[in-house]
């Protein structure tokens, strides 16, 4: 594997290095030595998968506060999705700022996101497809998310028409409301 470390301090775009053959190619997506010889938290707990029918389905901008805070490497393994991160510690040079990554069964591309970040995807196809590791088990009390059209973000979707998301998702305050805030401190 090879990583890649983004603008955004402690975040990594993770590409495949393919042993290829007359049968196709052979890689590892994962690999706890790897991940530890990058200074990464390799302590992966979960998996998940999300299916989503349509292009233009939003699912975030999700993240767990203190003390359940937790890693995602996220890979689609069908179809292509717009990946963006937040970062939302306080003490980093980069809060507040975002940054969007293409990632796709195509280009097999991953991206590791660190604690302290939040972090969604809209999916740029029909029929797609994300898996996740996580470093955390999920805690409903501490599962939080930012509004995916926060203007403190300004965060520039591919797809503005015939949006898909969900009520609780829809539901999140704007980052400068104040019980929004309480939650990251």
């Amino acid at each position: 594997m090879m990583f890649k470390e983004t603008k955004l301090p402690g975040a990594y775009v993770i590409d495949l290095e393919p042993n290829k053959d007359e049968r196709g190619f052979f890689a590892r997506t994962w690999c706890k030595t790897e991940f530890s010889s990058q200074g990464l938290n390799n302590n992966l707990v979960q998996c998940n998968i999300s299916y989503n029918n349509k292009a233009g389905t939003i699912r975030g901008m999700h993240f767990q506060a203190p003390p359940f805070e937790e890693v995602k490497v996220v890979r689609c393994i069908r179809g292509s999705i717009f990946d963006v991160i937040i970062d939302i510690r306080p003490q980093s040079k980069t809060y507040l700022q975002w940054a969007a990554f293409e990632l796709s069964a195509e280009n097999r591309k991953m991206l590791y996101i660190p604690e302290g970040f939040a972090h969604g995807f809209q999916t740029l196809e029909n029929d797609t497809e994300v898996f996740y590791q996580m470093s955390e088990y999920y805690h409903s009390t501490s599962a939080k998310g930012l509004r995916w059209d926060d203007p403190t973000f300004n965060i520039t979707w591919p797809i503005t028409n015939g949006i898909i998301l969900s009520d609780k998702d829809n539901s999140y305050k704007g980052f400068y409301n104040e019980e929004s805030r309480s939650d990251r401190s």
